[in-house]
């Protein structure tokens, strides 16, 4: 997994691709905890994630949470394998995607 970030004031992007499963969700986990203070628009860019597991749902939810009392979280350009998984969790109801 490869995670790239782009920060302008108080707007983040994050970049994710590869795989966001057990092995490699600490790691997004560890730069959204350390990232995402005083941060008010935070946005995922999905388009290179090829797919998520439940520890990858488990750090978006946490984030998730997090942004909710701060600002906004959206994700962009996922692909129908990583949706169908966000539609079958029922994620697909509790983030913004776009």
């Amino acid at each position: 997994m490869t995670i790239t970030k782009n920060q302008q004031d108080t707007a983040l992007e994050i970049t994710v691709s590869g795989r966001l499963d057990t092995t490699t969700a600490p790691q997004l986990e560890a730069e959204l905890k350390h990232g995402i203070n005083g941060i008010t628009s935070l946005t995922l860019d999905f388009a290179e994630l090829e797919y998520i597991s439940s520890a990858g749902l488990r750090v978006l939810l946490a984030a998730q949470k997090v942004m909710n009392k701060q600002g906004e979280m959206v994700i962009r350009n996922v692909n129908e394998t990583v949706m169908e998984v966000f539609e079958i969790t029922g994620f697909s109801d509790i983030l913004t995607i776009e």
